[in-house]
């Protein structure tokens, strides 16, 4: 079975996608309705938010029936001629899949280096485009990663490479005109726990590499202007000592762990970078979680999170720090995140604004006035009213009496008679933080009457690193039984039923809802798993897999006794029982290189051969894709389509409209 070349094992899963396929032909014309609901609220042909840099207008726009973004550019102003970068439409020409790595063009404005996935394997082919002439400059470059960037001579590009075990360890040097084989290695990274990885910083000044493992982190710089220097250390790396940097003048700015846990802002001089000389940018506060330092000429930017959420503070550095302040924002639940923002001499920060009923704003914040622009709010055909909807934030209680957010939306009105189906999502892994976003494709749940709940579990990020560290290693069941709580404490609100429930995880994700699972199978009716990690202890006992040993400080090495029993004591597919299992739509990828293929074959068949109940178990696999699914916008709304389609069928909810004892449950509308 993890030979996918072997002619046996592609014909199973061909079979058990033909098996799914046939379970699902009675509600085609379902999910034929779902596909048209879902491309109907987005707007097909549209336009990003230019982005200035230097004097060119970089976006992205797409075109009715294409199912890639069109990479383009204007000189000058808004008003000049198009011209297109990179098409991706076109690359995509004869492939089933593709996803662009890397898209810079170099800081004269001239070249183009950018690297294309046609297969899902996250392996990429890097090219250079001349755009004076629209002609390739050189060979292509194969088995890159996402890291590229160029030097400021426009001569020299650095791009990292992927070994055996499909981590992103060595860092080369190109020269327009030489050949691959030319090409300089300058940096190696063999520790197989540290992912390399390659930026710019804003202003221009310096290349960093940043190796990083899940707890501990090292970085290295080299003047932009220098590309045949060599790299410098800024601090060797101590175990548990994470630390990131920006650059601002004569100072690095660096956010680290070091003496705070939930992380905080430093600086040290660019010629003294040691650890004994950083020095306090912003005083440590326990509550306080800083994510992320942007640096601008007259500002610096800090992205923080308190209380589970977002928040953006500006410091003025004319004002030595006396003039700060926090951006506000108008719900109680809401997502932010900073765009590119690539220019450092500017005034203006850009940012998105979204919630679970706000569809995503791109404003530009006047950093000196403090006010803001709308410059795009993302458009929703079809008539969409964000006051018919609402949203707000419950806690459970965990069993260990730790308080766990819930994220929820619904339409108005829903009475909170354990009559509405419920989605519950969850993560709860590596820090990662479940944001509160909208989604138009998530109105054909809502406007069936569905509640969606996002479950913040321990695992995941929101609450502070803490929180992280309580939910991963030998903590890893909190995430499991947060879960859980989480789950019941919806129904005993009111919200929704066993019989109404639905649960989907992905990845990790799908870790988290394949242990719950095996801990209260009689909780969900609906389960949906994608991608899942199921096979802990098999996948973590083979270190000749991807990326299996970078796993270990984040689940723990199995090889250890202590480690082996607890992982065993939760793994899904060691733990499966002879019992009855919910309704089960379990997805894989051919050419995953995160969660392989046949973790989610495994689980299935044995599912198959123990559980009790007759409820529909099916597992698709996409033989031309790998983590992410299908990379095209319209095949991935088919994907959503299946999947709404096979949940409301499930719960035996198909048709667009409610009936009238239904429509009587809601006020208002």
């Amino acid at each position: 079975m993890r030979d996918r070349s072997d002619p046996a094992a592609l014909e199973y899963l061909k079979a058990e996608n033909h098996y799914t396929s046939c379970m699902m032909q009675p509600v085609e014309s379902l999910q034929r309705q779902l596909y048209k609901e879902l491309v109907g609220r987005i707007k097909a042909t549209d336009l990003s938010v230019p982005e200035r840099v230097d004097d060119y207008f970089y976006y992205f726009r797409t075109e009715r029936g294409k199912q890639y973004p069109i990479f383009c550019r204007k000189k000058g102003s808004l008003k000049g001629k198009e011209q297109v970068l990179l098409d991706q439409n076109q690359l995509a020409a004869g492939h089933e899949f593709l996803r662009v790595g890397a898209a810079v063009v170099s800081p004269d404005h001239q070249l183009l280096a950018y690297s294309i996935d046609t297969s899902g394997a996250e392996t990429f082919t890097l090219s250079i485009k001349d755009l004076r002439t629209g002609k390739q400059v050189g060979p292509s470059i194969p088995n890159t990663y996402y890291s590229v960037e160029w030097a400021n001579d426009n001569r020299t590009l650095f791009y990292s490479v992927l070994n055996e075990a499909k981590r992103p360890y060595r860092l080369y040097r190109h020269r327009l005109g030489q050949t691959r084989d030319q090409d300089l290695l300058v940096f190696e990274e063999p520790d197989e726990r540290f992912f390399l990885s390659l930026s710019k910083t804003r202003s221009r000044a310096f290349l960093l590499i940043t190796l990083r493992s899940i707890t501990t982190s090292e970085v290295w710089f080299l003047p932009a202007e220098q590309p045949e220097s060599k790299f410098q250390l800024v601090q060797p790396r101590r175990e548990k000592l994470e630390y990131y940097l920006e650059h601002h003048g004569r100072r690095f700015l660096i956010l680290t762990n070091y003496r705070a846990p939930n992380f905080r802002a430093m600086y040290a001089d660019v010629s003294r970078t040691g650890l004994e000389y950083w020095k306090v940018f912003q005083p440590y506060k326990r509550d306080v979680k800083v994510e992320a330092i942007d640096a601008f000429e007259k500002h610096v930017v800090v992205s923080c999170r308190k209380e589970g959420l977002r928040r953006i503070k500006i410091y003025d550095l004319a004002d030595e720090g006396e003039g700060e302040h926090e951006v506000s924002f108008p719900e109680d639940v809401y997502s932010v995140a900073l765009a590119r923002n690539p220019e450092f001499k500017t005034k203006y920060l850009r940012f998105t604004y979204s919630s679970l009923i706000t569809p995503p704003s791109v404003y530009d914040y006047n950093l000196q006035t403090r006010k803001r622009a709308l410059r795009k709010k993302q458009p929703v055909k079809g008539g969409y009213k964000p006051q018919r909807y609402v949203t707000r934030r419950l806690f459970a209680v965990s069993r260990d009496g730790t308080q766990v957010p819930i994220s929820i939306v619904h339409r108005r009105g829903l009475r909170r008679d354990r009559k509405n189906p419920l989605f519950l999502y969850g993560y709860g892994a590596y820090g990662i933080s479940l944001e509160p976003q909208f989604s138009s494709h998530r109105l054909s749940l809502l406007d069936r009457g569905f509640v969606f709940a996002i479950a913040h579990v321990r695992g995941g990020g929101e609450m502070g690193r803490p929180w992280y560290e309580k939910g991963k290693l030998l903590q890893k069941k909190n995430s499991f039984l947060d879960f859980i709580c989480c789950a019941e404490a919806l129904i005993a609100s009111g919200y929704t039923s066993k019989e109404l429930l639905v649960f989907e995880g992905g990845s990790a994700g799908g870790l988290l809802i394949g242990a719950v699972l095996n801990m209260r199978p009689d909780l969900p009716r609906v389960v949906v798993a994608k991608v899942p990690f199921v096979d802990v202890v098999n996948t973590l006992l083979d270190e000749n897999l991807p990326l299996t040993v970078t796993e270990f400080e984040e689940w723990g090495n199995p090889k250890k006794q202590k480690h082996y029993q607890y992982i065993k004591s939760y793994s899904p597919y060691d733990n499966i029982r002879a019992v009855a299992y919910p309704h089960l739509l379990v997805t894989a990828g051919l050419n995953d290189p995160r969660v392989p293929y046949w973790e989610a074959a495994k689980w299935t068949a044995k599912l198959r051969q123990l559980k009790t109940d007759e409820n529909r178990l099916l597992l698709k696999t996409d033989l031309e894709a790998g983590h992410g699914g299908p990379s095209g916008r319209y095949a991935h709304i088919h994907e959503i389509a299946f999947e709404y389609a096979f949940i409301l069928e499930c719960l035996g909810i198909k048709s667009k409209q409610r009936n009238r004892s239904q429509r009587l449950r809601y006020r208002g509308n």
